[in-house]
């Protein structure tokens, strides 16, 4: 088992480029980011062999704050967990969760960034105790959440990179931790973050944009995993969708 390196957020800043706000006030451009929906789901609590960690938590709770300080509106992100409270034993079921990520995209309805953390397997990602959440069926959720808007999925989790082809739109980017037929690193007892959600919380501070985010987040896990002899390496994918470049000059951070 790998100890995760620690990721402090106090390097990242309260302000970003100057670019989100020339994008906001020009006529006739895009909104920007500031009037997008943003949802984190933390989706699971336990290391394989089912005892609580923080991991998927901590990334919950910062990923929130590190999207919030790179320009999206601190009102229209909702970080959500199913992790069950230690004082009722009951957790936040799935329903409960989407329907918040419903009202959130209906609230904010220029774009969306929906971000995953969980484990995974072949077949899909770990939902809490009501089994995996399938390719498909996020598919089938997003399309009610965000429609045609701009939309940034994350999935963090082993074999995420099965989502992909699922996911894949022309007016999505698709971001996962790995390929489909390989584990990602770093949810473990003595993890900070999973190792994808620590450098994408690494990255963001010096991030442009979202492809840019995505390709700082994929050199950071490779750095990671040959300085930690980890194989087989991840290898975290990402899809453009072709109608998404356009609208990139009005998304930076």
């Amino acid at each position: 088992m790998r100890r995760q390196h620690l990721f402090l957020l106090a390097f990242i800043p309260a302000l970003f480029s100057a670019g989100l706000a020339s994008a906001d006030s020009a006529p006739g451009k895009p909104a920007g980011l500031t009037d997008w929906a943003v949802a984190i789901v933390a989706a699971d609590w336990r290391d394989g062999a089912g005892t609580p960690i923080e991991a998927f938590e901590n990334s919950r709770r910062d990923l929130a704050l590190g999207f919030a300080a790179a320009g999206l509106n601190p009102e229209n992100i909702t970080d959500l967990s199913l992790r069950p409270d230690t004082r009722s034993g009951k957790g936040l079921a799935s329903d409960e969760a989407f329907a918040a990520i419903s009202a959130q995209t209906e609230t904010a309805r220029s774009g969306c960034l929906l971000y995953f953390t969980s484990h995974g397997s072949p077949d899909g990602m770990v939902l809490g105790d009501e089994g995996l959440l399938s390719p498909p069926r996020l598919d089938s959720l997003i399309d009610g959440w965000c429609g045609e808007r701009p939309t940034v999925v994350v999935v963090s989790a082993c074999f995420s990179g099965v989502f992909v082809p699922a996911l894949a739109a022309p007016n999505r980017i698709v971001m996962t931790a790995a390929r489909p037929d390989r584990s990602s690193f770093g949810c473990s007892d003595d993890a900070t973050y999973p190792y994808f959600d620590g450098c994408v919380l690494e990255s963001l501070p010096v991030a442009a944009d979202f492809i840019h985010l995505a390709s700082l987040s994929r050199s950071c896990v490779s750095r990671r995993e040959r300085e930690e002899r980890l194989t087989p390496p991840s290898e975290p994918q990402l899809r453009i969708g072709a109608d998404v470049e356009a609208s990139l000059p009005f998304l930076n951070f």
